[in-house]
């Protein structure tokens, strides 16, 4: 049970979430509303992220995911699973996500975001070994948008996680 009741409101802000969301609020969305200044903005940065950048959505939903696993973030998981299949991810890559799970299912440009973010999530600071094989990958602006995806959704799994969101 989450520790706060959800708030289901009519309010402007409310509004705008579910016109992002295809006119539905999600629990996230409910706890988020305590505060609508705070719900407000992170639906701004959360829409710019799912769908006004140029990193491909397999590789933004791979790190939502491994974000998710590694915060024990299962709300998140279960709400970015379908959407990593909808990019394209096969069973056996987002399976791949999991602790454990066999990376040699992952091509090079999936364990570089993989690695960089085990390295942000886990360590926050990324060696320069590291670095230096995402920008193999990746143009300037990929990197910034993998870099803000992985450090939201650090701030979701840990406010879902912090406030028993969805359980």
């Amino acid at each position: 049970m989450a520790r706060l009741d959800y708030v289901e409101t009519g309010s402007e802000v409310a509004d705008r979430i579910r016109a992002r969301r295809g006119g539905r609020l999600t629990p996230l969305d409910g706890m988020l509303l305590h505060s609508p200044p705070f719900a407000d903005g992170w639906n701004s940065l959360l829409g710019a992220i799912r769908g006004q950048g140029t990193l491909p959505g397999d590789l933004r939903e791979l790190a939502v995911l491994r974000v998710a696993e590694l915060n024990g973030a299962e709300y998140e998981w279960a709400a970015h699973e379908p959407v990593a299949k909808e990019e394209g991810m096969t069973v056996e890559q987002i399976a791949a996500l999991r602790e454990g799970g066999d990376r040699s299912v992952l091509d090079g440009r999936q364990r570089a975001v993989l690695d960089y973010t085990d390295a942000m999530t886990r360590r926050v600071r990324v060696p320069d070994e590291l670095f230096a094989a995402l920008r193999e990958h990746f143009d300037d602006r990929e990197i910034v948008e993998l870099t803000v995806t992985i450090g939201a959704y650090n701030l979701v799994s840990r406010f879902l996680v912090a406030l028993e969101v969805g359980s």
